[in-house]
């Protein structure tokens, strides 16, 4: 599947959103700049579906124009007043040209998904591979109201057990793209947030 980071030359704070293109094109996440409408036709003149990890800010700042532009279809966990279709742990949606099955994710965010077919991982914040703070498996920040450290330990869990051995490609909101062993940087990623010590120590 050709996957492509849209938001990677901005230069002001967003999340990474990426264009899936095959069978059916699609954005995870719509970030928070304002060129992202242009950077996605550089690649195409559709989309069909967004699709969101969580409605953090930096996530969904562009979303509106996004939608606008190219009339696509929203699928969200929690509600949103431009949401076609809700999400669901357990559910199956197709992303570019792999059948994703949705992992609700809490932790980061109380309607945070992830993403999970036979060679992807659309990972959102929940686990990243690196951020500033850990290289080679990170995890999303829980010190903010709202947020659940214990919660996001679970989320991790749920994630190891539910993801195929044979997943390749990791897309992540924050940080680089990743190719190899998926799994060895999320069991990094749960090992360093099970030490239940501060992210960002003051």
């Amino acid at each position: 599947m050709e996957v492509h980071n849209v938001t990677a030359d901005a230069e002001t704070f967003t999340c990474n959103a990426y264009l899936a293109l095959g069978e059916r094109t699609t954005l995870v996440d719509a970030g928070g700049w304002e060129g992202v409408v242009d950077a996605i036709r550089d690649h195409t003149d559709t989309v069909d579906a967004v699709v969101l990890t969580h409605q953090h800010g930096d996530h969904v700042q562009e979303l509106g124009r996004v939608l606008e532009a190219f009339d696509a279809e929203l699928y969200a966990y929690a509600e949103h007043p431009r949401r076609d279709h809700a999400l669901d742990d357990g559910d199956e949606v197709l992303v570019g040209g792999e059948t994703c099955e949705v992992v609700y994710t809490p932790g980061h965010a109380d309607d945070h998904v992830s993403l999970v077919s036979e060679h992807s991982l659309f990972s959102g914040d929940v686990v990243v591979h690196d951020d500033g703070a850990f290289e080679g498996g990170s995890f999303g920040r829980t010190d903010r109201p709202g947020q659940s450290r214990e919660r996001e330990i679970e989320s991790i869990r749920e994630l190891l057990d539910r993801m195929p051995d044979g997943v390749e490609g990791m897309y992540s909101g924050h940080g680089g793209v990743f190719h190899g062993d998926v799994r060895g940087i999320v069991e990094k990623a749960l090992e360093r947030a099970e030490r239940r010590e501060p992210k960002y120590p003051e």
